[in-house]
């Protein structure tokens, strides 16, 4: 199962918040049940809005092929080019 987002939680916290004011204002209970219903009823509602979110997904990147100049024909003096090339890429400039 993936991670909740960021998003996901605060659209969730947030309705959980509004939802059991709302909820307290609106039905004016003064009971201990009363309140935990209310309580239980906004957790409930936020749980459902943050797993309504649709959930970030990457992108899938599919292959391509390689460009036609890749798949040219090669000359000896070129892959001796590359592979000498290669060999300096980690050294300092100044002990070639």
């Amino acid at each position: 199962m993936p991670r909740p987002t960021a998003a996901q939680y605060s659209y969730g916290s947030a309705t959980v918040v509004f939802s059991a004011l709302a909820m307290l204002l609106l039905f004016r209970t003064e009971s201990g049940i009363g309140v935990a219903a209310v309580g239980t009823a906004a957790m409930v509602l936020g749980l459902l809005v943050a797993m309504a979110l649709p959930a970030r997904t990457r992108p899938v990147r599919r292959a391509t092929p390689p460009p036609t100049a890749a798949r040219t024909h090669r000359t000896i003096e070129d892959i001796e080019i590359a592979a000498a090339q290669r060999r300096h890429v980690g050294e300092h400039s100044l002990r070639r």
